[in-house]
């Protein structure tokens, strides 16, 4: 990639997040009267729900802390994460330390799933704001959150089980991926506050990625499938039987790798790094729709047809992660195949995702391209998947421009 190319994509993902993702959010979202996030919002940004839900919450909580922390110290942004998470700790919350799904505007609880994750983006949220804010206090109850998912992960008949288990026992894929990610982002406060990098009673993090990591090769790479899995036995058993056993989300396993290069990265890893590819580059090649463009949603490693109904639309997610994860694997390779998919990929989604009337991205679309639903956030999507890649591909371009790559 060239150096002109560089400067030109640096300044179009720093010009998008701050001029058209971020404003789009701070205008629309921000709830002034009760606290916290209104994310149910239509193309325009107007409410389609009061309802809140508490996984979006946290992620916007951490992106605004991460862009103070990483982008720019501005206040603003640091006001607007803590506005976030004084609403996520005062009405989060259940009285067993776990949180719940979704809740009223005036933050009345509606719902608590089954899972987790509402738990990890907390963690993350807290996590970043503490660095932000340079709050111990903060810090400290995301480690302890932190401990809580641990032990619901590890003891998974605390939960409710979604199967019956004496005639259905899965493991999924998702909870070990994102576990990943979020102690990566703990491990980055403890770091910047100068605390101990651990969860209480389960150890030094970095063990816990090497841990997280392990599972996924251990029970969901396949390679003789040239997949990553996201349902499999208890075991890791491949069930072919089942559809839910054959099902590829091309997103999630082009996460994934991006969560194992970076630490990588981190680690100065290169042998980490390249385990990590072979997950990226299955992901794309059966992921890529080869006549129209774009990643399929869901994909059947066996090539029959997917059962879900959306199997063949084109999120804006596995497109944000697919942009980061294949810059980052050429930055780190030096491979032009990678530069080729990430050219393909970029150009693909600025065709297709971007609202040019009202602003951030359409996160829903038709096999074709077109526009399935054009509401700009509801329990799932929010100000997180497209802020964080314009976020991260910018730094990584700044980073290679830096270094004179």
């Amino acid at each position: 990639m060239n150096k002109e190319r560089i400067e030109e994509l640096k300044k179009e993902m720093y010009s998008d997040l701050i001029n058209d993702t971020l404003p789009f959010w701070t205008e629309h979202a921000i709830d002034k009267t009760d606290g916290g996030y209104s994310t149910f919002l239509d193309r325009k940004g107007a409410l389609l729900s009061t309802q809140k839900p508490m996984w979006v919450a946290g992620r916007f909580a951490w992106m605004l802390a991460r862009l103070y922390n990483e982008l720019e110290p501005n206040p603003e942004w640091l006001e607007l994460s803590r506005h976030g998470i004084e609403f996520i700790e005062k009405y989060g919350f259940d009285h067993d330390g776990r949180m719940y799904y979704l809740v009223e505007k005036d933050g009345r609880p509606i719902r608590k799933r089954r899972y987790t994750f509402t738990e990890t983006f907390a963690v993350i949220a807290l996590a970043e704001y503490a660095r932000a804010a340079g709050s111990l206090s903060h810090f400290q109850r995301a480690q302890q959150l932190m401990a809580i998912v641990l032990h619901f992960y590890r003891n998974p008949g605390l939960l409710e089980p979604k199967y019956i288990e004496k005639n259905y026992a899965v493991r999924g894929h998702s909870m070990a991926m994102i576990q990943i990610n979020t102690l990566q982002i703990l491990r980055g406060a403890a770091v910047a506050l100068g605390e101990a990098p651990e969860v209480p009673g389960y150890g030094p993090i970095d063990l816990l990625i090497t841990n997280a990591i392990d599972e996924v090769f251990k029970y969901f790479v396949k390679p003789e499938l040239n997949a990553l899995l996201e349902t499999v036995g208890p075991n890791g058993e491949y069930l072919g039987n089942i559809p839910e056993g054959r099902c590829i989300n091309p997103g999630h396993p082009i996460e994934t790798a991006w969560f194992i290069m970076e630490e990588g990265r981190w680690r100065k890893d290169d042998k980490l790094i390249r385990k990590a590819l072979p997950l990226l580059d299955w992901s794309l090649d059966a992921g890529w729709d080869a006549k129209h463009g774009g990643l399929f949603y869901f994909v059947d490693v066996e090539g029959r047809q997917p059962v879900q109904l959306e199997w063949d639309m084109k999120l804006w997610w596995p497109h944000n992660e697919a942009i980061y994860a294949s810059l980052l694997a050429y930055h780190l390779t030096g491979n032009t195949h990678y530069e080729q998919w990430f050219t393909k990929l970029h150009r693909w989604s600025m065709e297709h995702f971007p609202d040019k009337d009202y602003g951030e991205w359409i996160g829903y679309l038709h096999r074709d391209g077109t526009a399935a639903l054009d509401m700009k956030g509801n329990n799932f999507k929010g100000p997180f998947h497209l802020p964080r890649q314009q976020l991260y591909t910018y730094l990584l371009l700044k980073h290679m421009q830096e270094n004179g790559e």
